[in-house]
């Protein structure tokens, strides 16, 4: 008499999240080489012990339409000088001010109003935006 069991049982390992697994790490790698920029020069930078960003004093910008704000009022360009001099003659550091200009704006509208800055004895920071 043969008491042993004819069907055997198989052992199996399922592996469909292993699938998954796999495809998250692949994005995963993929996201991320495309992140890294192999053509980055890297130089030992030096630091500061204080703070060095300009304190904005003004921030002028500078639209489409090639009008002119100061803040948030608008000035025409001639007007620019009697504009700016009530926020930077208030000023106990060296004054600052900011342009924010569109990017179909001359660079010869950007250019006047840095000329105003010079004349004013006032340093200049070019707003850019980050992609």
């Amino acid at each position: 008499m043969n008491l042993r069991r004819r069907n055997k049982r198989h052992v199996e390992m399922h592996n469909s999240a292993l699938n998954d697994i796999l495809f998250i790490l692949l994005l995963f790698f993929l996201i991320v080489s495309t992140l890294a920029n192999p053509n980055v020069i890297k130089l030992l930078l030096p630091k500061a012990k204080s703070n060095t960003k300009a304190k904005q004093t003004v921030v002028v910008s500078i639209n489409d339409k090639r009008e002119f704000f100061v803040g948030t009022n608008k000035v025409p360009f001639d007007h620019l000088k009697q504009a700016l001099a009530p926020s930077i003659a208030n000023e106990k550091i060296e004054p600052t001010i900011v342009i924010n200009a569109e990017k179909s704006v001359p660079v010869e509208d950007v250019v006047n109003v840095m000329e105003v800055a010079r004349e004013m004895g006032a340093k200049v920071v070019l707003a850019t935006a980050h992609k």
